[in-house]
């Protein structure tokens, strides 16, 4: 199944493809990649060694990190995993929590959308008298809101099919939960950021189309795209 979620993307982002396309492509892969989660939990609800609770710590380099480790988060809760955000000396991680699947299609899923974020934000025109890098935050920040609706939509979709899935499911986020509690007993929520920037709106605009479902296909694409 995520071969065929890599090659409709694949499909999705040849220049060659006309938007309309673009869009159904995507559309499918994101259905593809939802139904993919449910599948691994159904199948670790009958035998867990197949799908273990792991965790794995992704650094976020500067420029903007703390936007990036946003956008990692906006992809990561949705798609059932959990989140720690560590601040430590000028640097930014996130330390993701979560079943085997889950994490791997959150940290594909990640990679990907940097690239596309950065081509994005290069097509981006920031306003006269804006300052760039506050229009380019607020970028951000639309871009991965409208990411995490998207997300949200596509797995209540692919679990509302199966019966009983909501139970399987909240089990998963009950030991994934307990798992980052273990580990970071004393974290707390993060504080709500203020942006000035004016491209929210225009961020939002370019998630609704971002392509969803993995990243393997991303030629040359690293978790530096942004820089």
């Amino acid at each position: 199944m995520l071969d065929k979620v890599r090659k409709l993307l694949a499909k999705a982002e040849d220049p060659a493809c006309s938007p309309a396309e673009a869009q159904a492509l995507t559309a499918k892969a994101t259905e593809l990649i939802a139904k993919y989660g449910v599948d691994q939990a159904l199948l670790a609800a009958r035998d867990p060694a197949r799908d273990p609770v792991v965790d794995r710590l992704i650094e976020v380099p500067s420029p903007y990190a703390t936007d990036k480790a946003g956008l990692l988060v906006g992809v990561a809760i949705p798609l059932r995993c959990r989140t720690v955000r560590l601040t430590r000396a000028g640097s930014v991680a996130v330390h993701l929590f979560g079943f085997d699947s889950d994490v791997t299609r959150a940290d594909l899923l990640y990679t990907s959308l940097l690239v596309q974020a950065a081509h994005g934000l290069a097509a981006a025109t920031v306003p006269a008298g804006q300052h760039p890098a506050a229009f380019r935050r607020s970028w951000l920040a639309g871009f991965a809101a409208a990411v995490t609706t998207r997300l949200r939509e596509a797995e209540s979709a692919a679990s509302s099919s199966v019966p009983s899935m909501d139970l399987v499911l909240a089990d998963r986020s009950g030991v994934v939960e307990r798992k980052r509690d273990e580990a970071y007993p004393t974290a707390r929520l993060a504080r709500p950021r203020r942006l000035t920037g004016d491209g929210g709106a225009s961020g939002f605009a370019a998630g609704t189309t971002a392509d969803l479902g993995g990243g393997a296909h991303v030629a040359g694409g690293t978790r530096t795209a942004l820089a």
